[in-house]
């Protein structure tokens, strides 16, 4: 027998120009969902269909409508109403006052879409005339006027994230000096204070991963001191992080040549953070196997 598979989660982003439609957009891409931007309305039926499709793995797709005028809205007024009474699918409607979209679309220097020859005042209030059946139909309107694209993003990430998605990704990645820093990291440890095992001879063929060189690495007291010291150090990073909805970090940690010390303080870093409810590690070893 069939096993029914669930709906697709469909969230449709719509609302006022300068409202924050792509910084919502970008938080919701953050979380896991598959964010379809500048959708056309008459479009917004057939996605919802391809997404429901269960040969198509997209268990929360959000579809960003931005009208910009003409027959447009009829279309998206349409779409949206067609699609309201779905249970798996709900609307979101950004909106601001006047004055805060004014101010916003000076401050980037861009005319209003339905600006036309009139004022960027006209333009507002045209769209929101025609925008208000849409609003009225939408599950969910809301006020971004006191909102920079900071709050914005950590609001729609507190609303329409998973439990899960709420840990921040932290990837750790050992290398090696002598191969040159790896790019795009937030972060940098150096382990060239420790005793290296490459001077010892029983040692000197074996890696971090491996047992004996993890032991005599991190059973080095001043491995210790720094692993106790930085763990809580790195906590605290990460919460900042969260904080400020961001949602991945990169750790390099960093010894000459990539294969003992960096390599074992990396494994007992991430053993040390894996307990944790609120980060999500992984670990990369970039130049092991290099030499």
């Amino acid at each position: 027998m069939a096993v029914n598979q669930p709906q697709t989660r469909v969230l449709i982003v719509t609302g006022m120009s300068g409202a924050g439609r792509s910084t919502a957009a970008n938080a919701l891409e953050d979380h896991g969902w598959y964010v379809v931007d500048n959708l056309p309305p008459k479009m917004l039926r057939p996605l919802v269909d391809l997404a429901d499709d269960p040969a198509n793995d997209m268990p929360q797709l959000a579809a960003v409508i931005d009208v910009r005028g003409g027959s447009l809205f009829s279309d998206a007024t349409d779409a949206i109403v067609a699609l309201s009474h779905e249970s798996n699918v709900e609307i979101v409607f950004l909106d601001s006052t006047n004055d805060v979209l004014v101010r916003r679309f000076e401050q980037v220097r861009r005319p209003h879409p339905l600006q036309e020859d009139g004022t960027l005042l006209d333009g507002i209030e045209r769209e929101r005339s025609l925008m208000q059946e849409i609003r009225e139909r939408s599950d969910f309107v809301m006020d971004t006027s006191e909102m920079n694209i900071h709050q914005l993003s950590t609001a729609i990430s507190k609303i329409y994230s998973e439990p899960e998605d709420a840990r921040i990704r932290l990837t750790i990645i050992s290398f090696g000096y002598k191969y040159g820093l790896p790019s795009d990291v937030d972060m940098v440890a150096d382990m060239r204070f420790l005793p290296n095992p490459y001077w010892e001879e029983s040692l000197r063929s074996l890696s971090g991963k491996d047992q004996a060189v993890s032991d005599y690495v991190t059973g080095n007291p001043l491995a210790k001191e720094f692993m106790d010291s930085y763990e809580n150090s790195l906590a605290a990073v990460l919460r900042g992080y969260a904080g400020e909805n961001k949602t991945f970090a990169t750790l390099a940690i960093g010894c000459t040549g990539g294969k003992h010390r960096s390599v074992a303080m990396a494994e007992n870093m991430a053993n040390r953070l894996s307990g944790r409810d609120d980060i999500q590690v992984a670990v990369k070893h970039r130049d092991l196997g290099r030499e």
